[in-house]
């Protein structure tokens, strides 16, 4: 059977994003990369056909804006953390019985078919989740069913979904849903694995 899935993806939005990229790159540039990591990420989610609602948690303003205008529906950030920002996403859902995921925004090699294949293989598990690239991480939850859907991102994450029941997909997530992007290492991994229109227009501006 397939299922419709609806995902949350919280999106940081502040000068402050991607702290950890090469110290030679301004506030500014740090922050477009962000947005434009996002931007790609979300929008590989509004072409996955199986994905029926995507919510960003953000907050207000024009990344959002944009955001909204290609087709998600912002729920505002409450300010308290990643794993905050899923919880306020999560409870904004509409009672429509999809199954639910939570996705990472730090994804700009992110395309469709890789979304569709990884959640064809969640819809199999009443728990499941993405490791990122280097296997201590996460970039998605799911859950199917009346499954609570529980997020906890952060510093070693991959081991907390695990013990707390979630399957790991393994090879069915493929490399650019693994691929999130912190460092400037990171991003030439994603660049190797094909980024998307708008972080390709934020490094001709800022490479």
């Amino acid at each position: 059977m397939t299922l419709h899935w609806s995902v949350v993806v919280p999106v940081k939005g502040t000068a402050d994003s991607k702290s950890r990229l090469a110290p030679d790159r301004t506030l500014s540039e740090r922050a477009a990369l962000a947005a434009a990591f996002a931007t790609d990420a979300v929008s590989a989610l509004l072409e996955t056909p199986d994905v029926a609602e995507v919510i960003v948690v953000a907050p207000r303003g024009s990344l959002a804006a944009d955001l909204e205008r290609r087709g998600a529906r912002l729920v505002a950030d409450p300010g308290e953390g990643l794993n905050a920002a899923v919880r306020a996403g999560l409870t904004a859902l509409r009672p429509h019985g999809l199954a639910r995921a939570a996705m990472l925004g730090d994804l700009p090699a992110l395309r469709a078919d890789a979304v569709a294949t990884a959640l064809s293989a969640a819809s199999a598990h009443p728990l499941a989740y993405v490791a990122d690239a280097d296997g201590t991480g996460t970039t998605l939850i799911t859950a199917t069913g009346a499954h609570p859907l529980v997020p906890r991102f952060g510093a070693g994450s991959a081991l907390r979904h695990a013990a707390a029941g979630h399957r790991e997909l393994g090879d069915a997530a493929g490399a650019v849903l693994r691929r999130d992007v912190d460092t400037e290492a990171d991003l030439d991994a994603a660049l190797a694995l094909g980024v998307g229109p708008a972080t390709t227009a934020a490094l001709a501006l800022h490479p």
